[in-house]
This record gives structure tokens, C-alpha cells and sequence, in this order.
């Protein structure tokens, strides 16, 4: 009994330090020189690394806009006379003479791309604060604040920061526990060529800059970031690019930074008024009503979503240590933490009216990042909006629909000029400035599927929310998709398929190919098209027009080529039958078809669902950290949870343990270098892993692993057609709970691995046929052709059961569990 008591009481120990330190990232060092050791914060607008260093703090500071370059084209005109070679090199296997007119006659001969670029650094030098103590550093992400604590000579230090969600400043407090005991220098620093560094009036440092010119193309975006000092009690004095403050009790710092960027087309805006004017309007404030505008703000937001897994003794450990440990034992907590945290970035760089979070999301020290740190639109930019719509984060998507409606606008002009084609087109890489053009080389640049990919996006929003306004407002987006492949798609001689040509499939090369990357008709060209064609069909019928238009759509999505499946069971990559079953290519294309789309189905598709579980065991799990990402949801998919918590563990294992990408100390995700996108791909699958939603009804526990079955809740999460849940709970593998809100009435399809009764209504029936809600309709997928030396079989699925239930707008339904 004593023992049970003692047990006992050290659970709910451990249950109380992880519900208090559980959505906390803390560290007992500063993060020294490495800047990914710094802890990151944002509001969507404005960008900063916190480094938590006792004697030389240091803010390295972002602002969305603040990228190379200026307005630009970067379309081939040549593409239009030598495709018809180009297709006819193809069709006869000449794939190397093909991708040698496409690097002459496709890819840019302007700009590849411009720079996302950082601003500069706010440092704050401290002297005789060398032999520190007790030293502390965390990111709280239930808040949205960084602190620094710290001793020296007895004195306790502190240092608050965050970057205002309702005022667009970052805010920093510094403070000692006793009076007149801080003193430091600030001053900003810059790498950029065009820069100037001043003290205005009142004691404010300025630093004015321009940005790069790159691949010639002019860098005329200016920016001014501001820092003001409201200071209690010592003294503060200047040089010509510094302040000085001496034997202050507190200091609060509010920087503002603002740029002439306006949109895409136009830079005409006034950013030392603008940065001014954001400064002027926060100084005024009090720093306590500040922070709690700022958390309440960030909160309407992240506290939507809970999760609770439970945690072990490992919950005590700093972040750093629980990374390193976590493949070899079992923290649940720290799940929950990555889980979250993930949620915590999107939040941070993707805000309604601001820029769409680009491949490392906000944050970037480097004037020349590893690719540009721009939008790579042939995976890494559309997974890093997969969690916006499922975790309750709709708002989030704005600036990426955003975009997608300007590049709808740039668009056009690519597939005039280049393809002399209708509707828009975008290829595997844009910008800023909304470029178009295919760039890199043609194993990268000549696929044109962005476009048709991100399109998707828009109709995903719909599908969460059923907002028929903004369908509507969207509209043109998705017909210009499929207008593009209507005018583009081109019949393969060999069959009679249309399909897309020149092409590939991101980013592999077949030795069967003569090495080279393009081909004609990808799968995952087939897949993206049909999709395109069939989201643009859908939203004609819920707006009630262009039925014509519609119809033409479905008579030439007959013509697309089916599903393969080759001799050794898998899914084919390219249209003829030389998959190398050895080949672990970080790039699974043609799986797009399983996630994020929904055209491969254990239910509808079960010989195609066979065969791409096949083609995940011959890629294999060592991947970069996104590829990392994009797995977990494949596995999820693939309802084998426990495979899905093998790449999760991967991807949580500090960088250069194992092959492949992981997790640097600050948990960014590792691809390597750091890219955001592994992040949210893997908040996305754990997702994935509690609840889906796309297979014609909402599935409960679909993936839930060994390792995190004993127990746990998840709450908020959305699915389709505008279904909230409310609560779901599961104890040792078995769900326990659920309750679902409908927020837009009709059918609600249910699949549980438990039988279910719902609690005071018997409008609960055992669910047979299509589901009647309109938000899961699905187009039939013509049957696989399955190679003569193919033995595919289905595979054995665990049981589950399908419920319906016709709800009401607005009611909440709560199920009882058999």
C-alpha cells in the first residue's frame, strides 16, 4: 500500500510539473553563437530570434516583406516555339535531348527567384556580468514570450520579450531585483551593403536600409527598424549609433520595423512613417496591459486545440536533453510539445493581411539563405498550411490564399507568353514578387503543377468552413487552374491519354530515362490535373454556373491516364513501368494521391491503397526533415500508427544522429539546413494520426500508436463539412469519449473503432452508401491498370465502425462509448 501511495504521489507530481512546463521550451545554457539554439517569436508581421546570452544579448530581427529585389517577370518566351519539339522529343524516349532544349528554351534566362533577407540584430551589451548563475531561458508557447533568468553577485536578472500581436512592436523588459543595478549599450547591427545607423531625437536608434540587388534585379525595398527606450530610474546617454543607459531599476525597448512594401507590384509606401507610426502608438503603453493584450490575442488562437498524452519523468528534463534522450525512451509530453509547437509557428508567421510563412517560416539571420528562403511550391510551401484548416487555425491560411490569388493575377501572362495557354500557370518555385517562371534547371524548374497544387488550397478552405462567399471570391482561381491544363494537356501518342508534357515528378530521375528528370504524364501530374479538374467541376455545381465549362472539364478528366500498378506492387511514379525498388529518393510524388489528396483510399481503392503502402516500404523512413514530415502523414494514412511514431521519433533526434534530416536544440526542424516546413508536416500527421477526415467521414483514432495509447485527449481539432471536436478521449488503445459540434448541419459520417451510442437521440444509424453531405463527395477513380507480373492484394484493415448521424446546425452531439 505504501508503495502504491508513493507511486502515486509521484505521478501526480510529474502530471502537475508537465501541465505546467508541457508547452514550454527551456534550457539551462544560452544559446552561446548558434542560431539555432535561439528561441523564436512573431506576430505574423515581424520576426526575432531571442539567443538568451547573459552578456551580449542579441535579437536578430525579420520583417515579412523585407526580401531582395523589386517588381519582376522572369518568364521564357522562347518556351512557346520549341515545345512542340521538346513533345515530340519525349514521345519518341529522348529525354536528354528533351531536357537540354527545355535549359535553353523553358527555364528563366532572368531571375531565379529573389531573397528573403533579414533585417539586422538589436544587441544589448552588458559588462560585469560574466560570472552568472542559476542561469534559465524559456519559450513559453501557451503565451507567445521569451524569458531570460539569470544571477550575478546575487542579483536576480530577468528578461521579458515578445512581438505584440495587437501593436506589430516587439517588446522587451529588462529588470533586476534590486534598484539601480542595469546597465548595458544597445545598438543595432546589420550585414546589408545599404545601411545607415543614426540616434534620432529622444534617445531612438534607427537603422535604415535597402535591400540586395540579385541576379539583376534591383534591391529596392527599403526598411527602418526603430528602437525606444522607456527607461525607470539611472541615466541614458548616446554616441552617433548607440545608447547607453546606466544604473537603471527597469528598462522596457519597443522596436517597430516597417518597409516601402505595399504588394507585389508596388513599392511606394513610406516605412520610416509607417515604422514611426507603430512605435508611436505602443510607447504609450504599459508593458503589463501590453503583455496581456498580446497573450490574450495570441490566445483566441492556439488555446483552441488541447492535447494531453499524459507525461513520464522526462517532462522535467530541459528541451534540449528530451530531444536527445527521446528515441530511446517513452515522453508523451514531449509530443504534446512538438504537437503544439508547430501550431505556435504557424500562428507566429502566418497572420491575416501579412505575408504566407515561407520556407523558414519568418525567421532567417542569412542575406543569402539556403534556397533563397523563398516558396518552394512542389511541396514545402503547401505543407506548411497542412495544419491550418484540421488544428482550428483557418485564419492562418489567409496570406497563403492571398498569394495564391496574385500568382492566379501573374499567372496568366506565364501561360500566354510561354505556353501560349488560357488561365494561369505557376511552376515549382515563386517569391515575393510573384514570379512565375520556371527556374533551377529543368530536373527542378519545368514542372508546372504549383499552380494546380496550391489552387487545391483555396477549395480545402471551403471544405473546412463551407463559406460560399469566399468560394465565390476564389472562383477564378480554380477555374484558371483548369482552364491552364485544358488548353496544356497534350494526347500521349502511345495511348491516347492526355497528359502533361513536358513534366515530372519532383524531383526524381529514372536510370530508365537516360538519368534525366523529364517525362510526359507523372503520376503525380495525373493526380494533381485530375484533382484541379474535379475541385473546379465542384465549385461550378455549389455556385450554380458555368455548367458547359463544367462539362467539358469531365469529359477530358476521362481521358486522364488511370493508376499503375507495376511489377514490383507498386505504385508507378511515371506512366511506363520502371520504378527501381531500391530507390530512396526523398521526393514520394506520386503519393500525393494518398496525402494530401484523397484519391487513394483503404476503402475505395484498396489495391492502390496496397500498392503505395508497397512503394513507402521500398523508399524507405531515412528522409530530410520535410520528407520526414510528409511520412508521418502517409503513415497515418496508412492507419499504422506505429510506423507513423517511428518517424516522429526520427525527426525528434538531434541533427547528425541519424542518417537524413532531425531536430536542432530550438526544435526546429532540420532538413538539414533548418526549413519550417518538417515542422508543420509533422503537426499535420500526429494530427493525422488522432483524426481524418477525408476519406468520405470522420475517423476516429485511425493511427494511434502503442506508445501513446495508455490514455489521452484531444480537443478543437476540425474536420470537413464544419465539424468541430469538441472531446475525444481514449484509454488503453480504446476510445472512451467524443463529443462533435456540427457548425453547418447535414450528415455526419462517423468511423470508430468502437461500437457507439449517441447519448439522448436515436438519430444514430449504422451508415451504408454515399455519405448524403455534400462537403464528401467523391469522383470515382477509374480502376488501376495492374502489371501481368504483379501480385498486389488488398490489405487486411483493422475493423472499425461506420456510423450517420443527421445533425443540426450549431448542436454539439456526445456519443457514449460500448
Amino acid at each position: 500500500m505504501k508503495n502504491y501511495l508513493v507511486n502515486l504521489l509521484l505521478f501526480f507530481n510529474i502530471s502537475l510539473f508537465a501541465q505546467e512546463n508541457d508547452l514550454k521550451l527551456w534550457y539551462n545554457t544560452p544559446s552561446g553563437s548558434v542560431w539555432e539554439n535561439a528561441l523564436p517569436i512573431g506576430n505574423g508581421f515581424q520576426g526575432a530570434m531571442v539567443y538568451g546570452n547573459v552578456e551580449k544579448e542579441i535579437f536578430q530581427l525579420n520583417e515579412g516583406t523585407v526580401w531582395s529585389g523589386s517588381p519582376n517577370r522572369n518568364d521564357n518566351p522562347n518556351a512557346k516555339v520549341a515545345l512542340e519539339e521538346i513533345r515530340n522529343l519525349l514521345f519518341q524516349g529522348e529525354y536528354k535531348k528533351s531536357e537540354k532544349l527545355i535549359n535553353e528554351n523553358i527555364i528563366t534566362k532572368k531571375s531565379h527567384g529573389q531573397m528573403f533577407q533579414p533585417v539586422g540584430n538589436l544587441e544589448l551589451s552588458f559588462s560585469n556580468q560574466e560570472s552568472y548563475t542559476d542561469y534559465y531561458r524559456e519559450l513559453d508557447i501557451e503565451k507567445a514570450i521569451a524569458k531570460t533568468v539569470y544571477k550575478v553577485n546575487g542579483i536576480t536578472y530577468t528578461r521579458e520579450s515578445f512581438t505584440s500581436f495587437p501593436d506589430r512592436v516587439l517588446v522587451i523588459k529588462l529588470s533586476a531585483d534590486k534598484p539601480g543595478e542595469l546597465s548595458f549599450t544597445a545598438a543595432f547591427t546589420s550585414q546589408h551593403k545599404k545601411q545607415k545607423l543614426v540616434v534620432n531625437a529622444n534617445n531612438e536608434l534607427s537603422l535604415l536600409g535597402t535591400t540586395s540587388d540579385h541576379e539583376g534585379v534591383e534591391g529596392k525595398v527599403n526598411f527602418n527598424a526603430l528602437a525606444r527606450f522607456k527607461v525607470d530610474g539611472g541615466s541614458v546617454n548616446h554616441t552617433d549609433s548607440s545608447i547607453k543607459i546606466e544604473k537603471a531599476n527597469s528598462v522596457v525597448i519597443y522596436v517597430a520595423i516597417a518597409t516601402n512594401f505595399v504588394n507585389y507590384k508596388d513599392i511606394s509606401g513610406k516605412e520610416s512613417e509607417l515604422a514611426k507610426s507603430f512605435l508611436d502608438k505602443a510607447f504609450n503603453k504599459n508593458f503589463d496591459k501590453m503583455k496581456t493584450a498580446h497573450v490574450a490575442n495570441y490566445q483566441k488562437y492556439f488555446k483552441r486545440v488541447t492535447l494531453d498524452l499524459g507525461a513520464t519523468e522526462e517532462a522535467k528534463l530541459p528541451t534540449d536533453q528530451r530531444l536527445a534522450n527521446f528515441r530511446n525512451v517513452l515522453d508523451p509530453s514531449f509530443v504534446t510539445l512538438y504537437y503544439q509547437y508547430g501550431r505556435y509557428l504557424l500562428i507566429s508567421s502566418s497572420q491575416p493581411g501579412g505575408q504566407a510563412a515561407n520556407l523558414q517560416g519568418i525567421w532567417n539571420n542569412s542575406l543569402k539563405p539556403a534556397w533563397d528562403s523563398k516558396y518552394t511550391i512542389n511541396i514545402n510551401t503547401e505543407m506548411n498550411y497542412w495544419p491550418a484548416e484540421k488544428t482550428n487555425l483557418s485564419e492562418m491560411h489567409e496570406p497563403l490564399l492571398k498569394m495564391i490569388q496574385e500568382l492566379a493575377q501573374t499567372g496568366k501572362e506565364t501561360a500566354k507568353v510561354m505556353y501560349g495557354a488560357r488561365g494561369w500557370v505557376a511552376h515549382h518555385n515563386t517569391d515575393i514578387w510573384r514570379i512565375n517562371g520556371p527556374v533551377d534547371g529543368a530536373t527542378w524548374g519545368v514542372w508546372n503543377a504549383g499552380g494546380g497544387w496550391l489552387s487545391q488550397h483555396v477549395w480545402e478552405h471551403y471544405l473546412y468552413t463551407g463559406d460560399k462567399k469566399i468560394l465565390q471570391s476564389v472562383y477564378e482561381v480554380l477555374k484558371g487552374a483548369a482552364i491552364f491544363y485544358s488548353d496544356f494537356l497534350v494526347k500521349d501518342p502511345a495511348n491516347g491519354w492526355l497528359v502533361v508534357a513536358p513534366g515530372n515528378s519532383p524531383e526524381n530521375a529514372p536510370k530508365a530515362h537516360q538519368g534525366s528528370a523529364i517525362t510526359a504524364g507523372s503520376t503525380m501530374d495525373n493526380q494533381i490535373v485530375f484533382d484541379v479538374f474535379s475541385t473546379a467541376i465542384k465549385a461550378s455545381e455549389v455556385l450554380g454556373k458555368d455548367k458547359e465549362f463544367a462539362d467539358s472539364l469531365k469529359k477530358m478528366r476521362k481521358m486522364l491516364p488511370p493508376m499503375q500498378i507495376g511489377k514490383y506492387n507498386q505504385l508507378q511514379e511515371w506512366l511506363d513501368d520502371v520504378d527501381d525498388p531500391k530507390d530512396n529518393h526523398r521526393h514520394i510524388s506520386h503519393l500525393y494521391g494518398l496525402y494530401p489528396s484523397n484519391q487513394i483510399s483503404a476503402y475505395r481503392t484498396p489495391e492502390l491503397f496496397a500498392a503505395a503502402k508497397n512503394t513507402l516500404l521500398q523508399r524507405g523512413d531515412v528522409s530530410t526533415g520535410w520528407s520526414m514530415g510528409w511520412k508521418v502523414n502517409w503513415w497515418a494514412k496508412m492507419q499504422d500508427g506505429n510506423h507513423a511514431y517511428k518517424l516522429i521519433k526520427n525527426q525528434l533526434t538531434p541533427l547528425g544522429i541519424n542518417e537524413g534530416g532531425g531536430t536542432y536544440n530550438n526544435l526546429f526542424d532540420a532538413h538539414p539546413p533548418f526549413q519550417i516546413d518538417g515542422n508543420f508536416g509533422c503537426t499535420s500527421g500526429i494530427t493525422e494520426m488522432l483524426m481524418q477526415s477525408s476519406d468520405g467521414a470522420i475517423q476516429l483514432l485511425p493511427a494511434l500508436p502503442d506508445a501513446l495509447s495508455e490514455y489521452g485527449e484531444i480537443s478543437g481539432l476540425r474536420a470537413r463539412g464544419g465539424f468541430e471536436i469538441k472531446d475525444l478521449k481514449w484509454k488503453q488503445g480504446k476510445l472512451i469519449a467524443v463529443s462533435i459540434q456540427s457548425n453547418l448541419g447535414g450528415n455526419l459520417r462517423l468511423r470508430t473503432p468502437n461500437e457507439i451510442i449517441l447519448k439522448d437521440n436515436k438519430n444514430l444509424k449504422k451508415a451504408s452508401g454515399v455519405n448524403s453531405n455534400v462537403f464528401y463527395q467523391f469522383e470515382e477513380i477509374e480502376k488501376p491498370i495492374i502489371s501481368k507480373e504483379s501480385n498486389i492484394k488488398p490489405l487486411d484493415i483493422k475493423p472499425s465502425y461506420l456510423y450517420d448521424v443527421m445533425t443540426t446546425k450549431g448542436k454539439t452531439y456526445t456519443f457514449l462509448i460500448k
